[in-house]
């Protein structure tokens, strides 16, 4: 299984990014996806998840800013964001738990990220 991340780069303060995932392989099932950060110097953070049933949730900095979206058919998931601050300055990675094909547990699988730059 492998996922690929679109829709990083260099924004202004108060703009707007979206950052798309795709995932590709032979996936049983899958119970989530979504979106890490990871800022200079800091731990890598969850922004936002969504099941498969399309129940999304975010950390409490990103509310009302960032919108997450899925496509179970498409095994896809976007990160739409905006209003954006120099503080979501960060490499924003996707992820997926499922189940692969063969396999009987779930297991984590990562995207390579994509840098967010937000300038002021």
């Amino acid at each position: 299984v492998q996922l690929q991340a679109f829709g990083g780069g260099l924004v202004q303060a108060g703009g707007s990014l979206r950052l798309s995932c795709a995932a590709s392989g032979s996936i049983l099932s899958i119970s989530n996806m979504g979106w890490y950060r990871q800022a200079p110097g800091k731990q890598r953070g969850l922004v936002a998840t969504m099941t498969s049933a399309g129940t999304a949730s975010y950390v409490d900095f990103v509310k009302g800013r960032f919108t997450i979206s899925g496509d179970n058919a498409k095994n896809t998931v976007s990160l739409q964001m905006n209003s954006l601050k120099p503080e979501d300055t960060a490499v924003y990675s996707c992820y997926l738990r499922g189940v692969p094909v063969g396999g009987y547990v779930f297991r984590d699988y990562w995207g390579q990220g994509t840098q967010v730059t937000v300038s002021s």
